[in-house]
């Protein structure tokens, strides 16, 4: 065998490697993935009228504001980015209790959409005084 044909790796080598890092991944805590940056925040940044989060909103919040960051971050001046996180800050409490409901794939709408049509009404049918007059047809 070369050097070449010994680096290579064979089907069932590489699904191996492959279980192995797809299930040490799903054994790492979520909150360690998360820099201590976004898991505390700048308090000198986060403006003082926001809502109270759980620690588990305002690194979700953070983590938010930092991907919009590296995203368009180039694109905002100092007074946007403080909007920005503002913003993301005031949104969490709505998104968090959209998330605390439960709701399951076979749950039935709770509104079901009925739109109202309004449709041109006929007039009334009027009988002419006279009797129809035949047309005669030309071939």
């Amino acid at each position: 065998m070369t050097t070449d044909q010994k680096n290579l790796l064979s089907r069932r080598a590489f699904t191996r490697r492959a279980v192995l890092l797809s299930a040490s991944a799903a054994l790492i805590p979520q909150d360690s993935l998360l820099s201590s940056e976004a898991r505390a925040g700048d308090p000198a940044q986060i403006p003082d009228n926001t809502p109270k989060l759980s620690l588990q909103g305002q690194a979700e919040a953070e983590a938010r504001f930092q991907l919009a960051l590296s995203k368009y971050g180039s694109r905002l001046n100092d007074q946007e980015k403080r909007d920005m996180r503002t913003l993301i800050y005031f949104s969490q409490p709505g998104l968090e209790r959209v998330r605390s409901f439960s709701l399951k794939n076979g749950d039935v709408p709770a509104l079901f959409l009925k739109p109202i049509v309004e449709r041109e009404k006929a007039p009334p049918a009027t009988r002419p005084s006279s009797p129809p007059v035949a047309i005669p047809r030309h071939s």
